[in-house]
């Protein structure tokens, strides 16, 4: 099969790339820039497009598909040239969707913990060698792609993203899956550029969840009582599997988690991750891993990339990095550091960079959000608010939504740097959350500073 990709250089869409390429496609894309690791892994391949920009005489009608990314626009230049054609034109979840009608379809969604449910079922999956198609959006440990797709395999695990479809598709991409397993962790409105009202981010859920196959079932997060709502309101004929966190204990920095064989500690930690551990179990025993075998293979998951990831270590400070950025993930996340390390001072170190932290209606969504920990700093780049033409954000306003008199907020890197580069970090937990990277934060130097 022909294949070109318009936004190849995608962090979902090389991946993507990669997986048809492997699978024998004939996978031809362009980009007006692509960035590391997208741009070397492309190379690796040969998929690298020439040059970058987009060329109309790339598209012609031997081609059988044509894949859409997010970075495109609606007048690119190739998509109007496909249009023109009549050529079939898929967006990212339509094509994978193709690609996995005829298998059982796993599909894990929610407004955070989805990256790393589906992590964490893929890594148990993959500790008992069970082959299964999937797609997860994040880099783990054991998988040289973040995609997978073959004709043999039955199941497929499809992280569900609430997030539009194609510039030309504004259906949130989980709606396109018609999963026959489905998981929701929880519901936290975000996304207001394209869904203005938490009732309307509400309705989406509701669309996902009637779209379940007939039969099927969803597993879902019970102590989330919009999203108990949400499921137990539905009228699909499907079956509703709850979950809840389970028993767990800290002893000296080590999370010791309550199984049928007695306690047991992993790597993981927090009430956040407890909690998607226990959904990660009922669908990893949908699928048929004993609850044994699933507590087995666990014990050795280290997280997924950016996900709650250790940075740096000395005998008396630790230093993590996680992609949380939305209010109830940094709340979870500031909690959990702390509840780890109970007897360090915690500093957080939020960055406000996507479209939603950065909008002044939506900043009274962060209250008391970093109240877990000693001392706070946010940081965000007034130039960022500029690009996605918001209202401007003051200082003024953070200090506001926050409620903390004493937070530290920065707006020029170099400052920041020099603040946390200069701090005496001993007998500190350091918890650097973003999205982003703080201007360009090299954090590698992490290392260096604690020792």
């Amino acid at each position: 099969m022909k294949v070109h990709f318009i936004a190849i250089g995608g962090s979902a869409m090389h991946n993507l790339a990669l997986a048809l390429h492997q699978k024998g496609y004939q996978v031809t894309g362009s980009d007006d820039v692509i960035f590391e690791p997208s741009k070397s892994r492309l190379t690796a391949k040969e998929l690298l497009p020439q040059e970058f920009g987009w060329f109309p005489n790339k598209i012609d009608s031997s081609l059988e598909a044509v894949i859409l990314g997010m970075h495109a626009k609606p007048d690119n230049p190739e998509l109007l040239k496909a249009q023109e054609l009549g050529l079939k034109i898929y967006s990212y979840p339509e094509f994978l969707y193709e690609q996995s009608k005829d298998k059982t379809r796993v599909v894990i969604g929610g407004s955070h913990g989805k990256t790393t449910i589906t992590s964490m079922i893929l890594h148990v999956l993959n500790y008992h060698e069970i082959q299964v198609d999937f797609m997860v959006g994040a880099q783990l440990e054991g998988f040289d792609c973040m995609v997978r797709l073959t004709e043999e395999n039955d199941f497929i695990v499809l992280e569900g993203d609430e997030y539009l479809s194609s510039p030309i598709d504004p259906r949130p991409k989980f709606h396109l899956y018609q999963p026959n397993i489905a998981l929701l962790s929880g519901i936290a409105w975000d996304h207001i550029n394209v869904f203005p009202t938490y009732e309307n981010y509400v309705e989406q859920f509701k669309i996902f969840v009637d779209s379940i196959v007939k039969g099927g079932s969803i597993t879902y997060n019970e102590e989330d009582q919009g999203l108990k709502d949400v499921v137990e309101s539905s009228v699909n004929t499907i079956r509703k599997l709850s979950y809840n966190t389970p028993s767990y204990t800290v002893d000296n920095g080590t999370t010791l988690l309550d199984t049928p064989e007695g306690l047991m500690p992993i790597e993981v930690f927090g009430k956040h991750n407890l909690n998607n551990l226990a959904g990660a179990k009922w669908i990893c025993q949908n699928m048929g891993i004993d609850e044994l075998d699933f507590y087995e293979a666990i014990s050795t998951f280290k997280g997924a990339s950016k996900r709650m990831e250790k940075i740096a270590e000395s005998e008396t400070s630790v230093a993590f990095k996680d992609f949380a950025h939305s209010p109830s993930k940094v709340a979870a996340t500031t909690a959990a550091v702390k509840e780890q390390y109970p007897n360090r001072e915690l500093l957080a170190c939020l960055e406000l960079h996507t479209y939603s932290s950065l909008n002044s209606e939506f900043l009274k969504e962060y209250k008391g959000a970093l109240d877990k920990a000693d001392k706070a700093v946010v940081f965000y780049s007034p130039n960022a608010v500029k690009i996605k033409q918001l209202d401007e954000v003051s200082e003024e306003q953070i200090a506001e939504a926050f409620q903390r008199n004493d937070l530290k907020i920065f707006t020029d890197p170099k400052a920041f740097q020099e603040f946390l580069f200069t701090k005496n970090l001993k007998n500190t937990s350091l918890l650097l959350m973003s999205s982003g990277n703080y201007g360009g934060l090299d954090f590698n130097k992490m290392n260096k500073i604690l020792i």
